[in-house]
């Protein structure tokens, strides 16, 4: 029996104790984090596919009319900032242990939020104003439908802020539930930050 049992070792699989000691001790990440970069990289391929449409169809034909960018947006662009500033310092006081500070700042990040995409709404009512109208011609088209696009996952997002500022208001006790909860959002809105980057500088380029 002893030979059979030799025969059938595998040693170049790990053993038990290694593979635990590996997930304990080096991937200590909370699920639910890890389902948001999940969620996040799809998000970043459908924002990349967008930007490749956007490229694909300016080389398309002549009817291509620049979009112009109403100074409205570069504050828009700095409220975005201030909101993962304000998102870092609230996770700052959080770890901190000082609840209450964090709380009062994780409002603000939410006011912040609403407060963009009100003046986005008032870019568009701009545009619209100066008959840069969508169907007017296709850089429009694509300006309202990318901007769009990035304030639906906005309003999703505020979705799961109000649910972690429920859990401020059910669990602060719990410092570890109510920190992963500001993490995740933090981690979405620098992540939608990044991405609002990146496509303002597209329609500047163009």
């Amino acid at each position: 029996m002893n030979f059979f049992r030799r025969i059938l070792e595998k040693p170049w699989l790990p053993q038990d104790e290694t593979v635990v000691e590996m997930r304990t001790g080096y991937f200590a990440v909370h699920n639910r984090k890890v389902a948001l970069v999940l969620f996040l990289c799809i998000v970043g391929i459908l924002f990349f596919l967008l930007f490749v449409a956007y490229h694909m169809r300016l080389g398309m034909g002549t009817d291509w009319v620049s979009t112009p960018e109403p100074p409205l947006l570069w504050i828009n662009t700095l409220v975005l900032i201030v909101v993962s500033v304000v998102f870092e310092w609230s996770r700052s006081a959080i770890s901190n242990g000082d609840l209450k500070a964090g709380k009062l700042r994780y409002i603000f990040v939410g006011f912040l939020t609403l407060v963009f995409l009100v003046l986005q709404l008032v870019v568009w009512q701009q545009l619209l104003d100066y008959g840069y109208a969508a169907r007017a011609n296709p850089s429009n088209a694509f300006f309202y439908m990318i901007t769009a696009v990035h304030g639906i996952h906005l309003l999703g997002g505020l979705i799961a802020w109000a649910r972690t500022y429920r859990r401020f208001q059910l669990e602060e006790q719990n410092q570890a539930s109510v920190k992963l909860g500001v993490d995740l959002c933090a981690l979405y809105w620098h992540f939608l930050l990044f991405v609002w980057i990146v496509m303002l500088a597209l329609f500047i380029s163009t």
